[in-house]
């Protein structure tokens, strides 16, 4: 009889499910004596997961940079991203050590605006965001996260930049519609525990991405661009037709002024607004710009307090009342004698 946890196996990494998945699936494919619904269904739980997971990618910027933000303040998704749209943050004023705490990243944009995929088709915006948080504060475990801070969250898997820099959060790309805002959770540091954390003004930096980039990681461009010729001539044909590895490109087919005919690629995807007949130079557009995203950032701060200075401000502030309170108390007794003191 097969027994299995499946809050075990929700537990597990990428790869250890992945690992898994192939033992059910030879499992079910074997002529061993198991119980093989159970193991269907096992299978297809299992198979949810990992999609589910794959879902949630981090950056592209994990791949190429080794420091998400450069020493000029700007963040490097801007690479890749090159229009510029905005982006905002908030969080508390102020948060105590060892708090749990919420990063609201919103990344706004018209939903009913559709992108160039990758196979050159229309559909939704997904949306991506990369949280620099000061040395010290990290993503909040899963066992210390409020249930309202988990309910904002909306299922979404964060990680962190990189295992030496847990500081740095990043997310996407996940879907634009349902994710507009984007409810990190983090948890501050404790000086008590930490020397290097002191109970001062922090910066928190964000980058936040809607749409698809101009240009990979690899440095090619994507195909969510305005293409342009690159020889000057009159245009003989325009048909598609595909090139390396399947790839759906649009063929030009140019008769140059010196005579010769040459024949150019651009990825399908943006809208072709030259045509047959046209007489073409060097940097003519023959598309438009499909791009409909854009890549902004910001930044806000957030102060470490410490709880000691609360009680001491509380004491200070309740010293004053009762001084008020006192003050107001003798007035009233002063003026009491002075009336009796008339009377006599």
């Amino acid at each position: 009889m097969l027994f299995i946890n499946f809050f075990h196996i929700i537990k597990l990494n990428q790869s250890s499910k992945i690992e898994f998945f192939k033992l059910m699936l030879n499992l079910l494919f074997s002529n061993k004596n198991t119980n093989k619904i159970k193991v269907f269904f096992l299978a297809l739980f299992l198979g949810g997961t990992l999609s589910s997971t794959s879902s949630a990618y981090p950056v592209f910027a994990q791949q190429g940079y080794k420091e998400p933000r450069e020493a000029t303040g700007r963040i490097v998704c801007a690479n890749c991203h090159l229009a510029k749209k905005p982006v905002d943050i908030e969080v508390p004023h102020e948060v105590f050590p060892d708090q749990v705490f919420e990063a609201v990243v919103k990344i706004p944009y018209d939903t009913n605006l559709k992108q160039v995929l990758g196979n050159g088709k229309k559909g939704g915006l997904n949306v991506g965001a990369v949280l620099v948080l000061p040395q010290g504060f990290e993503l909040a475990p899963v066992d210390k996260i409020p249930s309202e801070i988990k309910e904002k969250m909306n299922g979404l898997a964060f990680q962190p930049y990189s295992e030496s820099q847990k500081n740095i959060l990043v997310i996407g790309p996940v879907e634009g519609d349902k994710n507009q805002e984007i409810t990190f959770p983090v948890l501050s540091p404790n000086p008590k525990t930490s020397k290097d954390i002191y109970f001062i003004k922090y910066p928190i930096y964000v980058g936040g991405n809607r749409g698809r980039g101009q240009v990979y990681p690899t440095g090619e461009k994507s195909n969510n661009n305005i293409f342009t010729s690159a020889v000057e001539g009159t245009i003989t044909s325009i048909a598609p037709g595909t090139k390396g590895k399947e790839k759906k490109q649009i063929f030009f087919t140019v008769n140059q002024t010196n005579g010769e005919e040459t024949t150019f690629s651009i990825p399908k995807g943006p809208e072709i607004t030259a045509k047959v007949g046209d007489t073409i130079v060097v940097g003519q557009a023959l598309t438009n710009n499909p791009n409909v995203g854009g890549f902004g950032q910001s930044e806000t701060e957030v102060v470490l307090q410490n709880p000691i200075r609360i009680i001491g401000l509380i004491a200070f502030l309740s010293s004053i009342m009762l001084a008020q309170i006192f003050l107001v108390l003798k007035k009233k007794q002063y003026e009491k004698v002075q009336l009796a003191e008339m009377n006599f």
